[in-house]
């Protein structure tokens, strides 16, 4: 008895390589039939996910070494730029539950990175600092983060990058606005 091979389908993926089909050229198979150069919004979105999902990837890798997770890192990130923060405000900027964020913190205090305190004004709340060894750790952080965004950057000049980061910007600006308009934005999502 012969057997046959199954037949092969085309896969269809969103890179950055792709370019703008000929006229009339349409994606898949669905009813809607929107070509490619048509679709770019959806593209867009897509590559900006896979950015910045590659960049976290990366980014593990290089401070991997320095013995912290990606969660550890996005917190002490956070504090570097709000040092000080009263943890429920901190778990909401993270978007991770208050217990979760309790056992984070937990194990960076045990590390000695960083270190909880009463708050002055209500002593239910607690805020969080880096510690010394937390502040050294993210100027070691900052190194590793300005490499990687050297060879991410590679064939651009300052003036494209510089654009890219105004772009970028612009596009973070009119997402708050929508969560503005929603009700939706989180006081400290504005900085």
């Amino acid at each position: 008895m012969k057997t046959t091979a199954p037949k092969k389908q085309k896969v269809l993926a969103t890179t950055e390589t792709q370019t703008a089909p000929k006229a009339g050229k349409t994606r898949g198979t669905s009813k809607s039939k929107v070509s490619e150069y048509d679709n770019w919004d959806q593209r867009l979105g897509f590559l900006m996910h896979d950015v910045s999902r590659l960049r976290r990837t990366v980014f593990d890798d290089f401070v991997k070494p320095m013995g912290v997770t990606r969660s550890q890192w996005w917190v002490l990130a956070n504090l570097s730029r709000h040092d000080g923060m009263i943890q429920s405000d901190l778990a909401s900027i993270l978007e991770l539950g208050k217990a979760a964020l309790g056992g984070l913190i937990d194990r960076l205090e045990s590390s000695g990175l960083v270190e909880r305190r009463a708050d002055k004004t209500d002593r239910r709340a607690k805020r969080v600092y880096l510690s010394p060894a937390g502040t050294q750790l993210i100027s070691e952080m900052r190194v590793k983060s300005h490499e990687l965004s050297e060879r991410m950057l590679q064939g651009l000049d300052l003036p494209t990058r510089k654009l890219l980061a105004d772009l970028l910007a612009q596009v973070k600006r009119n997402l708050i606005t929508i969560r503005t308009e929603m009700g939706l934005l989180d006081q400290n999502e504005n900085e």
